[in-house]
C-alpha cells in the first residue's frame, strides 16, 4: 500500500504560501502536516502536487494499490486508523462532504490540483467523527495553539527531555517543557502553565527572553536577548526572533530578530522583518478583519477580531515598516519606506506606501543567493525554476 498526499482546488485559498509549497508542507503546531500523517500512519509518504513543484516535492510511485489523502486534512489517531482500513474502491468523506481519502489507482496523474470528480464511481463512506480541514489562511495561526497541544504528547511520548542545566533560568510547570539535545538556554523564563513548550535540537534562548506556552521553537532557531514570545506560536527551523511575537507561525529560515510586534500572523520561508517592524492585529473599531483571497481576487471577511500579517516566501521589509491589520504580502517582495503600505502587496513588488514597481526576478535571485549562502545553502535550479514559474504566473501580463 502506498500513501499519497494530494492537493484539492481549495488549497489555492492558501496562496501566496502555497505558491512555493504544497498545502501539506505547511507547518501547523510543532511539525508539518505531511510529518503528522507520516507519524500517524507509521509509514513513508508519496506526494502529488502541481507541475511547478514536482521537482521539489513530487515522488509518485507506479503501483496499483494507492491510498490518496487530502493534504488539507489534519490527522489524528482515529482518522488514520479509519483510512488504514479502507477497502479498495472506497472513498471516505467527512459529514460535511469533504473528501478525506480514497483507495484507488488513478491512471491520470497530471500534476495539478485534484477535484473530487477524479474519485467518482467509488463506494462512498462517511467518517462520523469530527475532523479538522484547513479552509482559510487564518486557520494556520488560529489553530496553531491547539495543534501544539495535540502534537506535544505524540512527539514526546516515551522520551526523556534533556536536562536544563542553567541555574538562572526559571521554569514554570517543567513537566510541560521538552528540550531536545544540544539546546542552550541562559537566564530565561519558560512558562508552560497555559500550554506545553517544545524546544528543538540545537536551539538557543538568550538572556532575558520570556517564552510562554503553548510554544514550539524548532531546531537551530535562536531567540534573541529580551524577546517576549507569547503563547500559541511556532518558530520554524533555523529562524531568529526578537521583540514580541504572539500567536504566529514562522516557517524555516526566516528572521524577525529585533524589537517590534508580530501577532496573529504567518510568515513564509526566507523572509526578513527589519528592525522595529510592527503589524497591527486588531482594528481600531474592533471590527472583524478582511483578508485578501487569491482565488476570487477580492477581500473576504475572516470573521476574526485578531488577524495580522501573511507574508510569502523570499519577501523582506525594511526598518520601521508598519503593516496594517490583515495585510497579505506576496512572494519575492521588498517593502520599505514610511507610512502603511496597502493591505495586499502583489507578488514580486518593490516599494512601499508611496507605490510599488516590479521586483525584477534577477534581483530576487541575487538576494536569495546571498541569504542562502549565509546559511550554507545554495539556490538550486529546482528552486529557481519554481520561483520563475510563480513570477510568470503572477507578474507577466496574460494575453
Amino acid at each position: 500500500m502506498n500513501w499519497i498526499l494530494f492537493e484539492e482546488e481549495s488549497s489555492a485559498a492558501f496562496l501566496p504560501l502555497t505558491f512555493t509549497r504544497p498545502i501539506y508542507d505547511l507547518r501547523l503546531g510543532i511539525d508539518k502536516i505531511s510529518e503528522k500523517w507520516s507519524a500517524f500512519l507509521n509509514a513513508p509518504l508519496h506526494f502529488h502536487t502541481r507541475s511547478h513543484l514536482t521537482s521539489l516535492f513530487g515522488n509518485l510511485p507506479e503501483v496499483s494499490d494507492e491510498v490518496w489523502i487530502n493534504g488539507s486534512v489534519i490527522p489524528d489517531a482515529s482518522l488514520a486508523e479509519a483510512i488504514r482500513w479502507l477497502n479498495p474502491g472506497t472513498a471516505l468523506y467527512s459529514t460535511g462532504g469533504v473528501l478525506l481519502s480514497a483507495r484507488t489507482h488513478l491512471s491520470n496523474r497530471e500534476p495539478r490540483y485534484l477535484t473530487p470528480q477524479v474519485f467518482e464511481g467509488l463506494e462512498v463512506l462517511t467518517y462520523q467523527s469530527e475532523v479538522v480541514v484547513l479552509q482559510d489562511l487564518s486557520d494556520i495561526f488560529r489553530l496553531n495553539g491547539a495543534m501544539i497541544r495535540a502534537d506535544f504528547p505524540r512527539i514526546t511520548k516515551g522520551r526523556m527531555s534533556a536536562m536544563l542545566e542553567d541555574k538562572h533560568t526559571i521554569v514554570y510547570k517543567p513537566e510541560q517543557v521538552f528540550i531536545e539535545p544540544g539546546v542552550k538556554i541562559r537566564a530565561a523564563i519558560l512558562n508552560a502553565e497555559d500550554g506545553p513548550i517544545y524546544i528543538g535540537a540545537g536551539a538557543e534562548i538568550q538572556e532575558g527572553a520570556i517564552v510562554h506556552g503553548a510554544h514550539a521553537l524548532l531546531e537551530k532557531s535562536v531567540v534573541n536577548m529580551g524577546a517576549k514570545l507569547r503563547g500559541d506560536s511556532t518558530i520554524g527551523p533555523y529562524c531568529k526572533v526578537g521583540g514580541e511575537v504572539s500567536n504566529s507561525v514562522l516557517h524555516s529560515y526566516s528572521n524577525k530578530g529585533h524589537d517590534g510586534f508580530l501577532g496573529n500572523s504567518v510568515i513564509g520561508s526566507w523572509c526578513n522583518l527589519g528592525a522595529d517592524t510592527n503589524n497591527s492585529n486588531l482594528k481600531n473599531n474592533y471590527a472583524s478583519v478582511k483578508l485578501w483571497h487569491y482565488p476570487t481576487k477580492r477581500f473576504r471577511d475572516t470573521g476574526l477580531m485578531f488577524c495580522g500579517l501573511i507574508m510569502g516566501d523570499h519577501s523582506k521589509c525594511g526598518i520601521n515598516t508598519m503593516f496594517n491589520t490583515g495585510t497579505v504580502v506576496g512572494v519575492g517582495c521588498n517593502v520599505f519606506g514610511d507610512g502603511f503600505p496597502r493591505n495586499v502587496i502583489p507578488d514580486f513588488s518593490w516599494g512601499g506606501a508611496s507605490g510599488f514597481t516590479t521586483h525584477a526576478l534577477p534581483k530576487v535571485f541575487e538576494t536569495a543567493e546571498k541569504v542562502m549562502e549565509r546559511r550554507g545553502l545554495q539556490l538550486d535550479d529546482a528552486n529557481r525554476n519554481m520561483l520563475e514559474w510563480v513570477f510568470q504566473e503572477t507578474v507577466t501580463p496574460k494575453t
